[in-house]
């Protein structure tokens, strides 16, 4: 099967993100590189995550503009664009996952980054997770610039957030990324409860 590995490690990812609740329904997106091609595997218009296979099902292979590779059938993540412009601009990167997890959104609507606030997610991250806004339900053209500009300012960064959106993480994996987002869920959650039992 001629992307077999990357199906493996992206369905992967996806049934972890699937099994957690950090990503229920159809919704949330990933993709992985293409070594040596200007191309990715990103997932399917509409499908889940848990329905997504090791053999193929619920994911697409298109070039950087979006347009299915020869033979490939389906429509992509209306996404595609945030993620081509992420591996286009960070070769370290092998894929970038997307979820609308409920911790992170729910803090980030009213504050401006996710702290660290586990010695965990200070060791693994080394700094705070930003949020950004951007008021639409796709990330636009027009957002993309300031987006790279979180990596080029910080190379560490292993993700943000998409306020009232929901997170982005990268990693040389589908696999890693997903952890990261997890750690990021995660550490939004803990931030989350703190705040509250402060309050009582």
């Amino acid at each position: 099967m001629k992307y077999s590995e990357i199906y493996q490690d992206m369905t992967l990812a996806a049934h972890r993100a699937y099994t957690r609740g950090i990503q229920t329904g159809s919704g949330g997106n990933m993709a992985s590189r293409i070594a040596g091609a200007d191309a990715m595997v990103v997932k399917n218009s509409g499908g889940s995550f848990g329905d997504c296979t090791a053999e193929g099902k619920g994911w697409i292979a298109t070039d950087y503009n979006g347009k299915p590779l020869e033979g490939e059938n389906g429509k992509p993540t209306r996404e595609w664009l945030l993620h081509a412009t992420l591996l286009k601009a960070l070769p370290e990167v092998g894929a970038i996952v997307h979820f609308h997890s409920p911790y992170a959104i729910a803090w980030a609507e009213e504050h401006n980054e996710i702290p660290l606030t586990t010695w965990h997610s200070g060791l693994k991250f080394g700094c705070p997770i930003p949020v950004v806004d951007v008021p639409s339900a796709v990330v636009p053209a027009q957002a993309m610039d300031d987006i790279v500009k979180l990596f080029e300012e910080n190379p560490a960064l292993p993700g943000f957030v998409l306020r009232g959106h929901g997170l982005v993480a990268v990693g040389k994996t589908a696999v890693a990324a997903e952890h990261a987002a997890e750690l990021i869920e995660e550490t939004a959650q803990i931030t989350v409860l703190e705040h509250l039992l402060k309050k009582e």
